[in-house]
């Protein structure tokens, strides 16, 4: 291989710093977590696919963040792990599979957002108009609204990764443990003062409307059940709404964490594991917060269970 194909063609990734010794105990601390994301998600997928008892709007809207959990886990977590298996000199990557990393990372960081958003908009339908919700939150709304997100993902997203892949790059080091936006405009000598107007102005809607609008969502929620006076229909709102908030309050916890780690100055090894908490936390605590918070999944995932206990006797 010339130095001229290396240059331009194959990147070399950084990735996790590790000693010979402990880099198979470091492998085994991501697949413990990978296995179980993979797993986890897969299982709640299959339950509300087979039990036509889960076909409603909530669930099937649900079913968006294990299909991004699971896509955004594929798509980081495999090669990063092979990488740690392999001296730091031959962690190679193509360029094309660094860009494709990126974007599918950021589509899958920005549906995440757009999901909890929309999800949001269905817990203020069902408690503020229970009796409109059927007719508002109709299963063609529901896959109207997931394309929504998606492809809105998809398409800004792409701008951003278009805005990087049009540069030309004189670096060939990936100083990431996985590709991103960031590490691909980073390869380039070329002026990124677009590349940074766009991005961060990209993070900074994204985060501004997703807060804004659950904030919205959730003071007209706290004002209907305060001015009700049915403690059954309160309580079950507010059972409703906490599995929502908590996994949104640990996708944002974790990326502000991240933005705010990669804005002072600290170790390289920071830097990672920040990334690594975004990356890993959200994925294996979803499954978690729904799967068995929701009485109706919690139940047909006990019933399996039981049946399966049963058969085996």
């Amino acid at each position: 291989m010339d130095n001229l194909t290396f240059r331009y063609n194959i990147l070399l990734v950084e990735g996790v710093h590790v000693t010979n010794l402990s880099s198979h105990l470091v492998f085994i601390l991501f697949l413990l977590p990978f296995l179980f994301i993979t797993a986890s998600n897969i299982g709640i997928l299959i339950i509300i696919s087979v039990e036509k008892g889960l076909h409603q709007p909530m669930h099937i809207l649900y079913c968006n963040l294990p299909v991004n959990d699971l896509l955004g886990t594929i798509v980081i977590l495999p090669r990063m792990m092979s990488h740690i298996l392999m001296d730091p000199s031959e962690r190679y990557i193509t360029y094309v599979e660094c860009a494709m990393q990126a974007f599918f990372g950021h589509v899958c960081a920005t549906t995440s957002h757009t999901i909890l958003m929309i999800m949001a908009f269905d817990r203020y339908v069902a408690i503020c108009n229970p009796l409109r919700y059927p007719t508002i939150m109709s299963n063609n709304m529901v896959v109207k609204l997931s394309a929504g997100a998606w492809g809105s993902a998809v398409v800004l997203v792409g701008i951003l990764i278009g805005l990087s892949v049009r540069l030309s790059h004189c670096r060939s080091v990936i100083q990431n443990l996985f590709c991103d936006n960031a590490s691909l405009f980073k390869l380039s000598c070329e002026d990124t003062v677009i590349n940074n107007v766009y991005g961060l102005t990209f993070t900074a809607v994204l985060l501004t409307s997703s807060l804004g609008w659950v904030l919205l969502t959730y003071l007209r929620i706290a004002r209907v059940c305060f001015q009700s006076k049915n403690k059954a229909t309160n309580s079950k709102a507010i059972k409703t709404c906490s599995t929502h908030l908590a996994v949104y309050m640990i996708m944002m916890v974790s990326g502000f964490a991240t933005i705010l780690i990669h804005r002072i100055p600290v170790s390289y090894e920071t830097k990672s594991a920040s990334k690594l908490i975004l990356h890993v936390i959200p994925p294996s605590l979803n499954p978690i917060i729904y799967g068995l918070q929701a009485k109706e999944i919690r139940q047909r995932l006990f019933k399996l269970i039981f049946k399966s206990k049963v058969n085996s006797m």
